[in-house]
């Protein structure tokens, strides 16, 4: 019950890593809010944790105001949002990239951007990136820019609230074993041939580990970083691949 007291906001909290960052901050004692686009899912998701849920569309300002204050004043803020694409680049189309860029990117910005107008003093500002923001990886080359640019957001803004006792950090993790990966699986599967076993095995190779991440890693990670006893960590990227990155 490390967090009893304090209220953390989670976008992109009605599946995956977003609803496992849910569970698991309700069991550190926070309070707990969970923000998306797809009400169906944020219920199944708050219901069993007794945990609030707004509807919210993080590509876009005005929705992004409205989440806070429908949530109300927060000490956590996971900026957990994403989506992604895959395909060669020179069929990427304007609005593929937009879209990777507005929802893997923008979303963060506009996320963090109203968060610190209502920290109560002392906050914490997460990203849940990816290790596509620390190297490349072929037929992603948008969302892979969007990743680096988090990166960028956040030891840039780490560093201009330092001395206000928010801190500002990342989690960089490999593939994960969430629904967004089973739909990573599905497409290369499609466009390559391959069973989706082989397919699924593709990305496990990815990793010097040879698996997938769990999401229960993510959130280990970021009850970490919202703690007390990372205070002194601010603008870091926190790996989970297996050494990968």
């Amino acid at each position: 019950m490390m967090l009893q007291g304090k209220r953390v906001l989670i976008t992109g909290g009605g599946s995956g890593a977003g609803a496992d960052l849910a569970r698991g901050f309700a069991g550190a004692g926070a309070e707990v809010v969970i923000a998306g686009r797809r009400e169906d899912a944020l219920r199944r998701v708050a219901q069993p944790l007794g945990a609030a849920w707004v509807q919210a569309d993080v590509t876009d300002e005005g929705s992004v105001a409205a989440m806070f204050r429908a949530a109300g004043p927060c000490d956590i803020v996971i900026a957990n949002a994403g989506a992604a694409e895959s395909g060669v680049m020179a069929k990427t189309t304007l609005a593929q990239w937009n879209a990777m860029i507005a929802v893997n990117l923008t979303g963060v910005f506009l996320t963090f951007r109203e968060a610190l107008g209502q920290f109560r003093g002392e906050g914490r500002l997460i990203a849940v990136a990816s290790t596509a923001a620390l190297k490349g990886y072929a037929k992603v080359a948008p969302y892979a820019a969007a990743k680096h640019g988090v990166v960028g957001l956040v030891r840039s803004l780490a560093l201009e609230v330092a001395r206000k006792g928010i801190t500002v950090n990342a989690i960089c993790p490999g593939f994960l074993d969430t629904p967004m990966t089973d739909h990573s699986v599905r497409v290369i599967a499609e466009k390559t041939g391959k069973s989706l076993a082989e397919a699924r095995a593709a990305l496990e190779e990815l990793s010097p580990q040879g698996r997938l991440y769990q999401p229960s890693e993510v959130t280990a990670a970021a009850l970490y970083l919202a703690s007390g006893a990372a205070g002194g960590v601010n603008g870091a990227c926190l790996s989970i691949s297996g050494g990968e990155v």
